[in-house]
């Protein structure tokens, strides 16, 4: 249990489907937080109606209202939820190992979103990207992080930081962008110790990619 708890549940606004959103759902479980889900209903456009907007001028999700705090990107929540709420394991402050969880949530933002997550947006969204590009971002950088990974158990060392709540979830739905995961022994571990500790949601998947009927 956190030090600190939130005085009334922290909202969250998303879509059970959104990688970002569940990234923040994920991490709002693991620190066993109160809150709420607010479903926006991107397919109806509501993320862009004028109510939405005033929360989240980019017209994204996820976004949470936290009291009087209202954040946007889902990276930003992570570490304010760190820093807020969790215990400094999550996001450690010397210098070595601050470095190493940024240098994953320049990833998540990065080769992450324009691989694993962009092939899974054409699949399950129907969303207008070059998939042929998405998924070779993807096949490139999947055998670089497993390769890392067969040396430590979390993304930035030996415990888990938001560095892994970060990573986790486009990885995992690769398959449903159409790649595979079976050539990564190393990271599939990975996604199974992420997975198995306390609080841990999935997010629901999808029959799109290489899960297809």
């Amino acid at each position: 249990m956190p030090a600190v708890r939130p005085a009334t549940p922290i909202r969250l606004y998303t879509t059970l489907l959104s990688g970002h959103g569940h990234r923040v759902r994920l991490f709002l479980s693991m620190l066993d937080l109160p809150f709420e889900i607010v479903p926006v209903d991107l397919a109806a456009g509501e993320h862009r109606q004028p109510a939405y907007l005033k929360l989240n001028p980019f017209g994204q999700v996820p976004t949470i209202v936290d009291g009087d705090t209202v954040l946007f990107d889902s990276n930003a929540i992570l570490v304010y939820l760190a820093k807020r709420y969790g215990d400094p394991s999550w996001l450690p402050d010397d210098p070595p190992g601050a470095a190493a969880v940024q240098r994953w949530l320049s990833l998540a933002a990065g080769p992450i979103a324009f691989g694993p997550c962009a092939a899974r947006l054409v699949h399950v969204f129907k969303s207008d990207l070059d998939l042929a590009r998405a998924q070779q971002i993807a096949r490139t950088l999947l055998p670089l992080l497993d390769a890392e990974l067969a040396h430590k158990p979390f993304a930035a060392g030996d415990h888990v930081t938001i560095a892994d709540i970060a990573a986790h979830t486009y990885i995992a739905h690769a398959p449903e962008g159409g790649v595979s995961l079976e050539p990564y022994p190393h990271l599939r571990a990975w996604l199974e110790r992420v997975a198995a500790l306390p609080g841990f949601v999935p997010m629901p998947s999808t029959k799109a990619g290489l899960l297809a009927v």
